[in-house]
């Protein structure tokens, strides 16, 4: 299965593209000018990330790195640790503890008030299967590391988390209330919608066949093979791709309007 590449952009004033790097998207902005940077030029202080231009009007003088500045996608690498670390505890502790603490199943959960559940089974995988986790971890890599870089950790933080809470929204409007659910996979289908809406957004057509067929495929495994919650998929996918929709809604306006001018 192929997964779509972060895209490369060429210049262009209407592209969300960082100033001095023209052929790297980026929806992340400076707090003073309000212009794209990406992650090589974000300036981190206590008042927010400004980029080195505003940094030098500021200060008088260029921004000195203390190292060669490189974009690192510290959220994602969290949440594939947090990911990695919480099935190792499923295994280690007995009795299946981590997995009856937080598990979903949507009848319990509202019977005990345990709505905590609804999102961390978000971080809970199958023991029985290694290749739920890994394959998860894997699309939460390819995925992740794209669209932190694109949006900025915090909006990338709260689409994938709105995502899995999503998923399990889906399955208690879509599937049998006494099913159980965990995995990250509610998350990993709103980051799928996220990039969609993005490559729709800045029409690169080649990533959006890409992700078409492999939505396709895994609509078609999700009915074809037991066990995969195709409700927590849709209900992921769906709210990514609104919540992607709405956090980004400012750079979408204005490029739609550079478009048809």
């Amino acid at each position: 299965m192929d997964y779509p590449s972060n895209p490369q952009q060429n210049s262009s004033q209407t592209e969300p593209t960082c100033p001095r790097h023209s052929d790297r998207v980026s929806y992340a902005r400076c707090k003073r000018c309000m212009r794209p940077a990406c992650g090589e030029c974000q300036i981190n202080l206590d008042v927010g990330m400004i980029c080195p231009d505003c940094y030098r009007e500021l200060y008088g003088r260029q921004y000195q790195a203390r190292a060669p500045r490189r974009f690192v996608p510290y959220v994602t690498y969290t949440l594939i640790g947090i990911n990695v670390v919480v099935y190792l505890l499923q295994l280690i502790i007995p009795q299946y503890w981590v997995y009856s603490m937080f598990a979903l199943k949507w009848d319990y959960t509202e019977f005990t008030g345990e709505y905590y559940r609804v999102l961390t089974s978000g971080f809970l995988h199958s023991q029985n299967d290694y290749s739920h986790i890994v394959m998860n971890m894997l699309s939460l890599y390819i995925f992740g590391i794209a669209l932190e870089q694109m949006m900025g950790w915090w909006r990338y933080l709260l689409v994938y988390l709105f995502s899995i809470v999503g998923g399990s929204f889906g399955v208690l409007l879509l599937d049998d209330p006494t099913a159980e659910v965990v995995g990250a996979s509610g998350g990993i289908f709103g980051l799928i919608g996220a990039y969609l809406v993005i490559m729709v957004v800045l029409r690169e057509r080649d990533n959006i066949r890409a992700l078409m067929i492999m939505i396709a495929v895994n609509v078609a495994f999700g009915f074809l093979v037991p066990g995969i919650s195709w409700q927590a998929h849709a209900g992921g996918f769906v709210v990514g791709a609104l919540a992607t929709a709405a956090l980004l809604a400012p750079q979408i306006i204005q490029r739609t309007r550079s478009i048809q001018r």
